[in-house]
């Protein structure tokens, strides 16, 4: 292959015309630069150099798609690359073929999420990345992913705070992965410094007379008034109510975990870790009276044979909406049962307990309430809800 060596201009990229062999026309401003021009008219720009003795030719574009300006600026860039004894384009094949953020996001799930994390957080993660971070970071590369990209899609879900942040702290855990796995370099995480959103914590307690309709929209429910509803689902929210358990809890929640004697379920593993569920004798009483489904070891047996109720969502839909109570979340059930038992005197400590709080601060928020005296006759926790809701006939 021939070569010259000129100043590259924009003419003399024009007038480069095809010879029976290819050549090159060196540029004599940056070493390396070249253009090269093949039989056939084809024509590109390239920058030549060498790495740990071996000789490269890494093309950065053809004309006129690129000017010569465009063509010095990469060419330059390299340079320096490779003054500092990198490998340009041993690095860009690699940044080419790196994986993209959909990619990670699919490893994380099947190495971390499926094995480390309980399988409702794992549906969360999934949810979150499903709905908000894929469609927005999916094609990029893990690698180029920047901190303004961090902050803008935070910044995007400003108007659901709480959503906002969990998928920011997804985020995180995410990147901090892609560094052990050798896709990212070191302590480069772009979560660092986007601040989290301010999150109040949403307070709804069902008052004395919403526990009534609520009450009286479960007995309509076990009378078949709503619809299809399993009696199974009655029983799980009646349960959420008079013990202050955790969905999940509930509709895990096995024959064999009771202690009748004590009053107690041992819920070998739960949001918190082993917990001691306290059955009141309200809730004992409405244990007694569910029917055991043989070869089902569930107590909320579900319509699968053996299987525990799964789904919550759709009878609680019919049966908040039969109740006024559009607004409630079943979550809420359990929020009202740690605000009757503040509103009745319980210490903080003791709520804490029998809700399976780890951190204080969580129980703190029916702290107000133990002083309100509107409140200050509410017996024990589980007796005033079963009282209220059995108070509308």
């Amino acid at each position: 292959m021939g070569s010259r060596r000129v100043k590259l201009t924009e003419r003399v990229v024009e007038g480069a015309v095809a010879e029976p062999k290819r050549y090159a026309l060196s540029d004599t401003d940056i070493p390396g630069l070249a253009l090269l021009v093949w039989p056939s008219g084809k024509r590109g720009f390239y920058y030549r150099y060498r790495h740990n003795g071996r000789r490269r030719d890494a093309k950065l574009g053809s004309p006129p798609a690129m000017k010569v300006a465009k063509a010095r600026s990469l060419a330059s860039e390299w340079a320096m690359a490779v003054a500092q004894g990198k490998d340009p384009q041993a690095e860009r094949v690699k940044a080419r073929h790196a994986p993209t953020m959909s990619e990670v996001f699919e490893r994380y799930m099947q190495e971390h999420a499926a094995v480390r994390k309980k399988p409702s957080s794992a549906s969360q993660d999934e949810s979150l990345i499903r709905i908000y971070l894929n469609p927005v970071l999916g094609k990029r590369k893990v690698a180029e992913v920047t901190r303004t990209d961090v902050a803008s899609l935070h910044s995007k879900m400003r108007q659901t705070p709480h959503r906002a942040n969990r998928a920011l702290a997804l985020l995180s855990k995410v990147f901090n992965l892609a560094e052990v796995w050798g896709l990212r370099e070191d302590n480069s995480n772009p979560t660092r410094h986007v601040a989290k959103f301010r999150e109040l914590p949403r307070k709804r307690f069902l008052s004395r007379d919403e526990l009534a309709r609520l009450g009286a929209a479960l007995k309509r429910a076990d009378a078949g008034e709503l619809g299809a509803i399993l009696p199974s689902a009655v029983v799980a929210i009646r349960l959420i109510l008079l013990t202050g358990a955790r969905r999940g809890e509930v509709l895990g929640l096995k024959w064999d975990w009771i202690d009748w004697e004590r009053g107690v379920a041992q819920l070998p593993d739960s949001k918190t870790g082993e917990k001691h569920l306290v059955l009141s004798p309200p809730a004992l009483d409405l244990l007694r009276a569910v029917e055991r489904v043989d070869g089902n070891p569930h107590v909320i047996v579900g319509g699968k044979p053996g299987a525990p109720l799964v789904n919550l969502k759709d009878p609680w839909a019919k049966i908040r909406k039969a109740a006024g109570l559009d607004d409630v979340r079943i979550h809420d059930l359990r929020h009202s049962f740690g605000a009757v038992g503040a509103a009745g005197g319980a210490s903080l400590h003791i709520l804490g307990g029998i809700m399976g709080h780890t951190n204080a601060s969580t129980t703190k928020r029916y702290a107000h309430l133990s002083d309100d005296p509107l409140q200050a006759e509410a017996a024990k926790i589980s007796g005033q809800i079963s009282e209220a809701m059995n108070s509308q006939s």
